[in-house]
């Protein structure tokens, strides 16, 4: 005869849980979640998947609280006890942070780019608008598409775009930049910047969803970083390629080939932004432009590669503290994948893309069934009544 033996009843709760945090994907916590009423009840009450969260995305350590719209929460004097209150929002916190951690690794890939906020110069506005930025490749029609800098007598003189994210809930994994090749000048020459650096945050006002035409200077103080990357190098023009360089006017040449297509800098992890703002700094000017000898910087085209959450989160900020309320939108509309994604990215690991509608939907996308033979289908209805219990 087999002998079963649930180890979270034979164990201390310090070791239990040093077992239990050995588990590094989120659907495995979901799914010890299952395996009966006792360790659904642990893995809630101990705040296991909120932790595994945190953990691999720190970022999300400013939420203050979880919330569900669509739920209206008792007052703890209604219902006889502040526990109860306790217990629903360990409960609540434990479906919002399974599906979160969940969303950020499986959602599927998008280009995260809404719209263009400012620049901090324009030379000619607006032909040379940073909204060209948003158009694939550096040409519309006939017509050259890039943004452009002023000129500066100084190559040490940084250049920022600022750019509207589709969500106010991303996880960005990769920035791509396309540095303009002016085509129509003498040798072609290119207009980049010797590095760059990104930086994503939140407004510290409210933004209106429709901005108008971008502004053109520091936006800076209307805005807090919360990310800030390391410094990327671009790639360069090869000296030979243009006899008509000064050397002393190219900071830093890193390849013998021209660089004029889209460059790709991958974030060191993924990073979760929170408020849906992303500022580009263009760091040291390279190319001199012959007819005025000052320096410029040109930009052809910017991509953003991520995984919007919009479609099962929301956010509010605040105010300047950047601590933010998460709110999970169980009553999201049931969406199909966006058009063009690869098979896999459209599959997203059967995760439901259609918002926390409830945590046992989630694990059944997982394929996920209850393990424990005693905890049958009827008993599932009984598992709230067992919470109020638990409570007291």
């Amino acid at each position: 005869m087999e002998i079963r033996m649930d180890f979270l009843n034979c164990l201390d709760h310090d070791t239990s849980m040093k077992i239990l945090r050995c588990l590094e994907d989120p659907s495995d916590l979901v799914r010890a979640s299952f395996v009966s009423r006792s360790w659904r009840d642990f893995v809630i009450a101990s705040g296991l998947c909120k932790q595994l969260c945190l953990s691999m995305f720190p970022h999300l350590l400013r939420v203050d609280c979880v919330i569900e719209p669509s739920c209206v929460m008792e007052k703890a004097s209604e219902v006889g006890c502040s526990k109860f209150v306790e217990w629903e929002t360990l409960k609540r916190e434990h479906k919002a942070y399974a599906f979160l951690a969940q969303a950020c690794l499986s959602f599927p890939f998008d280009d995260c780019i809404k719209d263009a906020i400012s620049a901090s110069s324009t030379d000619n506005y607006p032909e040379e608008s940073i909204r060209n930025t948003l158009q694939k490749g550096d040409r519309v029609g006939r017509r050259a598409s890039y943004w452009s800098s002023k000129g500066q007598r100084k190559a040490a003189v940084p250049e920022t775009l600022v750019y509207k994210l589709v969500a106010d809930i991303c996880v960005i994994t990769e920035i791509n930049i396309q540095p303009f090749q002016a085509y129509f000048q003498w040798g072609s020459p290119i207009y980049s910047a010797e590095s760059v650096r990104f930086h994503l945050g939140h407004p510290k006002c409210p933004m209106d969803d429709t901005l108008g035409e971008p502004l053109d200077g520091c936006a800076d103080d209307k805005f807090i970083w919360t990310y800030s990357s390391p410094e990327f190098p671009m790639a360069q023009v090869c000296h030979a390629c243009f006899p008509f360089f000064n050397p002393s006017d190219v900071a830093v040449i890193f390849s013998p080939e021209q660089e004029s297509s889209l460059q790709n800098f991958k974030l060191p992890e993924p990073v979760v932004c929170i408020g849906g703002i992303l500022q580009i700094e263009l760091l040291r000017r390279v190319q001199r432009q012959e007819m005025d000898g000052l320096f410029y910087i040109c930009v052809a085209h910017v991509q953003v590669k991520g995984r919007p959450l919009s479609s099962a989160f929301g956010v509010e900020i605040l105010g300047p503290s950047g601590k933010f309320v998460l709110k999970t939108l169980s009553s999201a509309p049931r969406s199909s994948p966006p058009p063009n994604l690869p098979e896999d990215d459209a599959l997203y690991h059967g995760v439901p893309w259609h918002g926390l509608a409830d945590l046992e939907q989630f694990v059944n996308g997982l394929g996920v069934g209850v393990l424990d033979e005693d905890w049958n289908a009827e008993d599932d209805e009984a598992a709230d009544e067992m919470d109020d219990e638990l409570a007291f």
